[in-house]
C-alpha cells in the first residue's frame, strides 16, 4: 500500500517556494511544457504585490506522501465574481498539478472543495490561476505544442481525474493560429479593400501616453465584455500593475487602436510570445537569464505572438460597421506582426459559444488548435 496523503496549507515562504517549483519536477520531461519565470510566479502569488487579493480570498495547498510533494493546488474567493444563481458566492480552483495518481486528484480537489463549502460556497469550478484575467482553463486538446504567454499546459490526464472526482465542462475555450505568411481568405480581402467604415481611423499606441492609453483599452474591453461569460472587471490597481508587468512587452505597432469620429471605440493587442524567450531558462534569470531574455526580445526577437485582448464598444459594435471593424483592425495587427519576425499569432482564448468571435478568427485564417476547458461542480453539504 501506497504510504498515506497529507494536505499542507502553505503558510510560510519556504512553503510557497515549494509549490511555485513543483510543477519543474512534474512537468519538467514534458517537451512542451515551458517553465514559468519562478520571480514573476512569487510575485504572482503574493498577496502583497497582486492586487487580485485586495477583492479575492486564497488559499494554497501542497499534497505530500512520505515526505515528498507530489501535487498542489490553489482555491479562491473572488468578491467580484459573477455570483450563482442561488446567490452564493462562487468556488473556485486553480493552479492545479500532480502527480498521475487519482488519489492525489481526489486528496487536492477534496482540499479546495471543503474550503469552498465552509465558505459558503455551493459550487466550485475552475482552474483560475488565479482569476479569469489571468490564467483560466485546463488543457484537454492540443498538446503537441507550447503554450503562448499567459496560457496554461497540462498534462494529458488531467481532465480524466477532475471528470472522475464528478466534474463536468463548464465552458470550452479555443486558441486559434494564424499563419501570417498566408494572405487573407480572399472574401475577406474583398472586405478589407473597400476601406474602413466612414469616420474611422485606425491609430497605433501612443507610448508617451501609456498610462491613459491602458485606461483607454480597458475602458473598451470592460464595456464590449461587460456580458460575458464569467466577466470580472479589472479594478484601477490590477489595471496599474498589468500595466506595469507588460511593459517591457509593449510594442507601438503591437497595440491599434479604431477611433470613430476622434472617439475610441476599439482596440487589439498583441504581445511577443514571451514563452518562446524563456523556453529554456528553466524558470531562473539569474546568472544569465536576464541577458538572455533581453536578446532574444529586443534583438534576435520571436517568431510568435498572442492576441489576448481585443474589443468594440457596445453601443458601435452593434452596427454593422462596427461589426466589420474588427477585420480591419486583425488585418493591421497580422501585418505589422509579420514585418516584426512574427510567423504565427494566436488569438486565445475565444469562447466557443462565442460565434461571431470564431467567425472573426476564422475569416482572418486562424484554425482552432487547442481546446481549454473550465469544469464545475455542485458542492452537496
Amino acid at each position: 500500500m501506497k504510504p498515506a496523503l497529507e494536505i499542507l496549507p502553505v503558510r510560510t515562504d519556504a512553503e510557497m517556494e515549494r509549490f511555485i517549483r513543483l510543477p519543474e519536477r512534474l512537468q519538467g520531461r514534458d517537451p512542451n511544457w515551458v517553465p514559468p519565470l519562478r520571480m514573476e510566479r512569487r510575485q504572482a502569488l503574493s498577496a502583497k504585490k497582486n492586487p487580485f487579493f485586495q477583492h479575492a480570498e486564497v488559499a494554497f495547498f501542497l499534497a505530500i506522501r512520505d515526505g515528498r510533494d507530489v501535487g498542489r493546488i490553489s482555491t479562491q474567493q473572488d468578491r467580484l465574481a459573477p455570483r450563482e444563481a442561488d446567490g452564493s458566492q462562487p468556488g473556485h480552483f486553480g493552479l492545479l498539478a500532480a502527480e498521475d495518481d487519482p488519489a492525489v486528484y481526489a486528496a487536492l480537489l477534496g482540499a479546495a472543495e471543503a474550503w469552498c463549502q465552509a465558505r459558503g460556497s455551493t459550487r466550485v469550478s475552475g482552474p483560475y490561476s488565479l482569476s479569469i484575467n489571468e490564467e483560466t482553463g485546463l488543457l484537454v486538446g492540443g498538446f503537441d505544442t507550447p503554450p503562448m504567454l499567459m496560457m496554461p499546459h497540462d498534462p494529458p490526464e488531467a481532465g480524466a481525474h477532475l471528470e472522475a472526482l464528478g466534474y463536468g465542462a463548464e465552458q470550452d475555450l479555443l486558441a486559434y493560429r494564424v499563419d501570417t505568411v498566408q494572405p487573407l481568405p480572399a472574401s475577406t480581402q474583398n472586405i478589407v479593400r473597400r476601406g474602413l467604415p466612414e469616420g474611422v481611423v485606425l491609430r497605433p499606441l501612443r507610448r508617451k501616453e501609456l498610462r491613459a492609453e491602458i485606461g483607454r483599452l480597458v475602458e473598451i474591453f470592460n464595456d464590449a465584455w461587460s456580458n460575458n461569460w464569467g466577466f470580472v472587471e479589472m479594478t484601477p490597481e490590477e489595471i496599474d500593475a498589468m500595466a506595469e508587468a507588460l511593459k517591457p512587452l509593449l510594442h507601438e505597432r503591437l497595440i491599434w487602436f479604431a477611433e470613430k469620429d476622434g472617439r475610441p471605440v476599439a482596440f487589439a493587442v498583441c504581445l511577443p510570445n514571451l514563452n518562446e524567450a524563456i523556453r529554456d531558462l528553466g524558470g531562473a534569470l539569474l546568472p544569465f537569464g536576464w541577458a538572455k531574455l533581453l536578446w532574444r526580445l529586443k534583438v534576435k526577437g520571436v517568431a510568435s505572438g498572442r492576441v489576448p485582448l481585443m474589443g468594440v464598444r457596445r453601443d458601435y459594435g452593434n452596427t454593422l460597421p462596427g461589426r466589420m471593424l474588427p477585420l480591419f483592425i486583425v488585418d493591421t495587427l497580422r501585418r505589422e506582426a509579420l514585418a516584426l519576425g512574427f510567423h504565427t499569432i494566436e488569438m486565445s482564448w475565444v469562447l466557443s459559444t462565442n460565434i461571431p468571435m470564431r467567425r472573426l478568427a476564422e475569416a482572418v485564417g486562424g484554425t482552432a488548435c487547442k481546446t481549454y476547458r473550465v469544469y464545475g461542480k455542485a458542492l452537496t453539504a
